[in-house]
């Protein structure tokens, strides 16, 4: 993986910014906006930064690293450490689950314990939630995508790894935010138990991560089944 220079950075920045170019033949483009655009830019790389370093927390948190260890790789306090993750992830018992997405995560599990995988990505969810016919590949088929096709595209982007499989596997950012939006959804829909539906429009609402690259590139439009509840 090449990661992007700067020069990279800038010409992302313009093609982005539509407005700093008018018409006309100005001199200068219009530098604020470019300025609001590279700024914005920023924050979402700054955003991926976090939810990296978060998910290497969460793997050394589950394997009995303690905050003074954790703190001390960041060059930070355990204190700061502490006030930035102390969070505890909520745990999706199966209990929260239809029958239906806990035998998808049971594929899920298989996928990622076959990769040799030692994190559940959002990759890993969609490819159980493929692997047989549910409430999710049956709303893939309403919205005209093939279940058989993005099982088979998700599966090309499964890697393999050099881990050892574990019992326990920690969850990815974009995963536990996307079963955070499917269980949102389910509540708002008048259900106290988590579907296949409902996790495969979270890995498409949360609009980033290996599913939400396939879900989009397969033509799925989550808006255009199930538009997202407007914010009070």
């Amino acid at each position: 993986m090449t990661l992007p220079d700067l020069d990279d950075l800038i010409a992302e920045v313009d093609r982005r910014c539509d407005t700093a170019h008018r018409p006309g033949g100005q001199e200068q483009p219009d530098w604020l906006a470019l300025l609001t655009v590279a700024a914005e830019l920023a924050g979402e790389l700054q955003a991926m930064a976090d939810d990296l370093v978060e998910d290497y927390v969460e793997h050394c948190r589950m394997h009995g690293n303690s905050w003074t260890d954790i703190g001390a790789s960041l060059g930070v306090t355990r204190q700061a450490v502490q006030q930035r993750f102390h969070a505890p992830h909520k745990r999706y018992s199966p209990e929260k689950m239809t029958d239906d997405l806990r035998q998808a995560m049971v594929h899920v599990k298989q996928a990622a314990v076959h990769h040799r995988n030692n994190y559940i990505g959002t990759e890993h969810l969609l490819w159980g939630l493929t692997a047989e016919d549910n409430s999710a590949t049956r709303l893939l088929g309403t919205a005209g995508v093939s279940p058989e096709t993005v099982h088979q595209s998700v599966g090309t982007r499964l890697s393999m790894g050099a881990s050892q499989a574990a019992e326990r596997i920690a969850w990815t950012p974009y995963s536990r935010k996307a079963v955070d939006i499917a269980e949102a959804r389910s509540e708002q829909h008048g259900s106290d138990r988590i579907d296949c539906e409902d996790l495969l429009i979270g890995l498409a609402r949360v609009g980033r991560g290996v599913a939400a690259a396939v879900l989009t590139d397969a033509g799925f439009d989550p808006a255009t089944l199930d538009p997202a509840p407007a914010e009070t």
